[in-house]
Formats: structure tokens, C-alpha cells, sequence
């Protein structure tokens, strides 16, 4: 059976997009890195849908960790879908962050998709297909000045650029690297109820918002696409 390895996916988005993939076939992944009680009720949620769903705790801003899920997910099966979702949030005035919080933050949402795409590469080259998404942020394409989120906004932007050029030099070998931004999103780090009132379809968005689009994105539907990005976040900043 072919699996679908999710970074971060014991809850919101990551939780969200491993059950869309487990409903299309795909075994689950599932990666997480301290809460064992949250990532095993998340693994019980994900087995009635794919029984073959796998838990798999991973540092993944780290080789050895990517190793260690990547290893797991061949132990399933096949990798043709490698979701990168891990990402801390930072909400922080410039002259109050520390280096500490530059390189976890630089880590957590762009490292680790560096070296997970490092690893995963080679494997879906030899085979010869293969599906990366990159979970981004919304407007993460355009230059606008983040006074407070710097770090975080800076992370994303390189996300995208990682996603570009990947799927520039990955395309030949018939692998796919999309990337989507997902805007206000509900129990979001960024997000609150009063963010609504900014969204053209007037609602905050959900996980599975995000999670269909993932659906799409690695499905036959966008067979012709690849160095997408696609902002999931009802029109906001339109």
C-alpha cells in the first residue's frame, strides 16, 4: 500500500490532511515529536479510517529524526505523498527575539523541509514519481513587510522558493512539488475569532479546507501541476 508521511500531524492541519489521505488510500504517517497522549489518540482516530495508519515520533528539524520517519514509512510501503506541516509559529517585535528563537523557528518551517525533501528525493527519483506538498503561509509569494512575525514570515518565503526550484529540477523524474498557504485558519496559532470580519467569504477557514486542497494537489486532477502555490484562505487580503 502506498503511504502518506505528514510532518506534525497529531493535530489541526497534519491531523486534518492525514484523514483525507487515508480516505483516498494512502496509509498514514503519522509524525510528532513530544504529546504521546495526544499522537496516540490521533493514531486510534486514523486507524478506523486505514487500519495500516503508523505512529511514528521523529524529530524532524534533525537528520537523524527525518531518517528514523523515513525508515518507518518504507516499513509500510511505498512513499508517493511527503506532506512537509511542522512549523512553530513566532509573534514577536524584532528587538525581542532572540537567536534562539531565529533558529527554532527557521528550523521548525524550513529545515525540516529541507532535509526531508533530501531524503525523500532520491527515493522517489528511483522510482520515478512522487507528490510533495509544502504547507506554507497565506501570502507567503509576496513581499509585505511583518513586523512582528519576521522570522516566521521569512521561513515561509524560503518554503516557497524550496518548492520552485524543486519542482523545477524534480519535474523530469516525475515528481510533483506544490505548496499551499493556509490563511485564518479556526484553533490556529495566528488566528482569532475577529479575523473573520477580513475574509471575503466571511468565515474562518477549518483544517479540512486545507486538506482537500492537499487531496487535490497529489491527486491525478493535478496530474499538470507542479511549483504551484495555492493560497487556502477564502480571499483574504484580497
Amino acid at each position: 500500500m502506498p503511504c502518506a508521511v505528514i510532518t506534525g500531524s497529531t493535530k489541526g492541519i497534519g491531523l486534518a490532511i492525514a484523514k483525507e489521505l487515508a480516505a483516498v488510500g494512502y496509509a498514514p504517517i503519522l509524525n510528532y515529536s513530544q504529546d504521546v497522549t495526544r499522537a496516540e489518540r490521533a493514531l486510534s482516530c486514523l486507524q478506523e479510517i486505514r487500519k495500516e495508519a503508523r505512529l511514528v515520533r521523529a524529530d524532524v528539524t534533525t537528520e537523524s529524526g527525518v531518517l528514523a520517519l523515513f525508515e518507518a514509512a518504507l516499513d509500510q510501503g511505498a512513499v508517493e505523498v511527503w506532506v512537509n506541516n511542522i512549523g512553530q509559529f513566532h509573534d514577536k517585535p524584532f528587538l525581542e527575539t532572540s537567536i534562539g528563537d531565529w533558529e527554532a523557528t527557521l528550523s521548525s518551517n524550513l529545515l525540516s523541509a529541507v532535509l526531508c525533501c533530501q531524503r525523500v528525493l532520491p527515493f522517489m527519483r528511483e522510482r520515478r514519481r512522487g507528490s510533495i506538498i509544502n504547507i506554507a503561509s497565506f501570502h507567503a509569494d509576496q513581499l509585505r513587510a511583518r513586523p512582528n512575525t519576521l522570522p516566521y514570515a521569512i521561513a515561509k518565503a524560503g518554503l516557497i522558493h524550496l518548492t520552485q526550484t524543486l519542482a523545477k529540477t524534480e519535474g523530469a523524474y516525475g515528481i510533483r512539488v506544490n505548496a499551499l498557504g493556509p490563511g485564518f485558519i479556526d484553533g490556529g496559532d495566528h488566528t482569532s475569532p475577529e479575523h473573520a470580519k477580513n475574509v471575503s467569504l466571511e468565515r474562518l477557514g477549518n483544517a479540512d479546507d486545507v486538506a482537500k486542497a492537499v487531496r487535490f494537489l497529489i491527486s491525478e486532477d493535478a496530474r499538470y501541476i507542479t511549483g504551484a502555490f495555492l493560497n487556502v484562505d477564502g480571499g483574504a487580503l484580497l
